[in-house]
């Protein structure tokens, strides 16, 4: 049995997509859809249920999937056993929020090339939703977001929160304390409407019974800083982030008689048989994270959470 063909199988019905299994793989839809089809007649029983558009298993397929698997895990263990190594970078799709690239991200790559001297990186930076839908579709091997993936076929795992903070600029912000009054009597910036900072720093003045100031929806940390630094108003940022940027911007975290709620932090990723880098690069993140005192042990969130 050709375990290129088993491996076709299992990532079409992992990502419940001809297409985008023939995507991760790097082939052709065709080239995947015979490599199935092969299957097919060397178990001589049909494992796709092709009477529509949808991608369904027949009995048969959801039992060889189970068994494919095993078969996948098995392949695994033996190569590394045996010591084989791959032969060339092992390409890994990390996609991951601005609050984590401003933050932590750049130390722990560096850190994780000395670990792993044949890991290739492909970075995307995107929003929370847009990163759970590649991930959920299979674009991406790991994300850190701000929402957890609603997907029984990911894992997810909860990170610790990311402190907040109200930001404002070294000379214009000098008062030694801010209240809640007066932060709003500035033009405030946060991320984008509906992400969970803009949600919070509302949530806040509603508490405090005060009416909601103007907030400037803006889904770029750099862009936040540049007005900062322009004079328009305070930010809210994670305080992890202003850390590094404070040292080439006039950033100055502001003390406050309020405090926001920190920003969420989960990884979510596809649990891969065929090899265990994924999770091994995700272990890494959470050592380097309690090195640097920025991480606690985590429980794991329900995988459909």
């Amino acid at each position: 049995m050709n375990l290129r063909f088993v491996e076709a199988f299992h990532w079409a019905v992992s990502l419940n997509s001809v297409t985008r299994a023939a995507q991760k793989l790097h082939i052709t839809q065709s080239a995947l859809s015979a490599r199935i089809a092969a299957l097919e007649d060397e178990l001589g029983t049909v494992l796709v249920d092709r009477r529509d558009k949808q991608f369904r298993l027949t009995v048969a397929g959801q039992r060889f999937h189970a068994l494919a698997v095993r078969l996948l895990d098995m392949q695994r263990l033996i190569k590394e056993e045996m010591g084989r190594n791959a032969s060339g970078p092992v390409v890994l799709r990390i996609g991951a929020i601005e609050s984590v690239v401003h933050s932590w991200l750049p130390g722990w790559i560096q850190q994780m090339r000395q670990t792993h001297p044949d890991f290739a990186l492909e970075l995307t930076v995107e929003t929370s939703p847009v990163l759970i839908d590649q991930v959920r579709r299979g674009a991406q091997d790991l994300v850190f977001a701000a929402i957890a993936a609603s997907d029984a076929s990911l894992r997810t795992r909860h990170m610790r929160p990311m402190p907040m903070v109200f930001v404002g600029h070294t000379e214009r912000h000098v008062e030694p304390c801010y209240s809640l009054q007066e932060l709003a009597s500035c033009e405030l910036l946060t991320f984008q409407r509906g992400s969970q900072p803009h949600q919070a720093l509302l949530e806040l003045f509603q508490r405090e019974q005060l009416p909601s100031p103007r907030i400037h929806a803006i889904s770029s940390i750099s862009a936040m800083v540049q007005l900062v630094e322009g004079g328009l108003g305070v930010a809210t940022l994670p305080e992890a982030a202003v850390q590094q940027l404070s040292r080439h911007s006039p950033l100055r975290v502001l003390r406050t008689t309020v405090q926001l709620a920190p920003l969420p932090i989960y990884a979510s990723y596809r649990e891969d048989p065929t090899s265990n880098l994924t999770d091994s690069v995700f272990s890494s993140a959470l050592a380097y994270l309690k090195e640097n005192a920025l991480e606690a042990e985590q429980p794991d969130t329900p995988e459909a959470a």
